[in-house]
C-alpha cells in the first residue's frame, strides 16, 4: 500500500511542479469527482510550492477550491441523472425503496447546505458527499455555494500546513491515512447495520 501511495504521490507532485496553479485545480477536481486522489497530498504539495515562491498562496488556495468545486459539479450530476435513476430501478435489491428516496430528499432539502458544508471538512466523505447530493436532487445553485464555502477552509488548512512545513510537507499524509482508516470502518459499520436493519424489516 506504501509503495502505491509513493507512486501515486510521485504523480501528482510532478503534474503540479509543471502545473502549477492547473496542477492544483485539475488534481483537486478529480478528487472531488469521487477518485481517490488525496487532497492531502495536492493540497501540503501545493503549501510547499508556495513556501519555495513558486506558486502564492491565495492563488493555491483558490485553484484548490475552485477545482473542487468543479469535481463536485461532475458527481453532483452523476448522482443527479445516473445514480437516482439507477437506485430508482434497482434499489429494491439492497433495500433501498421510495421510502429512502423521499426520506433523502427531505434531509437535503432541509439540512443539504450543512450536510455539505460540513462533509467538505471530512476526510473521505468530502469526496462522495456530491454523489447522495445529486441523487437526492439538492438545489443546484445552493450545493453549489455551500460546495465552495465548505471546501475553502480545507485548502486553506492543508495549504497552509504544507507552507510551514515546507520540505516535510509528506510528514501529513500518515496521519490523514489514520483519520481515513477509521472513517472508512465506520463507514462500512453503518451500511452494514442499514442492511441488517432493513433486511430485519
Amino acid at each position: 500500500m506504501q509503495e502505491i501511495i509513493s507512486a501515486i504521490a510521485k504523480v501528482i507532485t510532478a503534474a503540479i511542479a509543471a502545473l502549477g496553479y492547473w496542477g492544483v485545480g485539475i488534481g483537486m477536481a478529480i478528487e472531488s469527482a469521487c477518485i481517490p486522489l488525496p487532497s492531502e497530498i495536492i493540497l501540503p504539495f501545493g503549501g510547499y510550492l508556495v513556501s519555495t515562491g513558486e506558486l502564492s498562496f491565495w492563488g493555491t488556495v483558490l485553484a484548490g477550491t475552485a477545482g473542487g468545486t468543479v469535481g463536485s459539479i461532475v458527481a453532483y450530476y452523476v448522482g443527479l441523472y445516473g445514480g437516482r435513476p439507477f437506485l430508482k430501478k434497482y434499489g429494491r435489491y439492497v433495500f433501498f425503496s421510495e421510502k429512502e428516496f423521499a426520506v433523502a430528499e427531505r434531509w437535503f432539502q432541509r439540512y443539504g447546505e450543512l450536510t455539505v458544508f460540513f462533509t467538505r471538512l471530512m476526510p473521505v466523505i468530502r469526496t462522495f458527499i456530491s454523489l447522495p447530493a445529486g441523487i437526492a436532487a439538492m438545489p443546484f445553485g445552493r450545493f453549489v455555494v455551500y460546495t465552495f464555502l465548505g471546501s475553502l477552509p480545507w485548502s486553506i488548512l492543508l495549504v497552509y500546513a504544507g507552507v510551514k512545513l515546507g520540505q516535510n510537507w509528506e510528514a501529513l499524509t500518515p496521519l490523514f491515512h489514520r483519520f481515513d482508516s477509521v472513517i472508512i470502518a465506520l463507514i462500512i459499520a453503518g451500511v452494514i447495520f442499514f442492511l441488517w436493519k432493513k433486511r430485519g424489516h
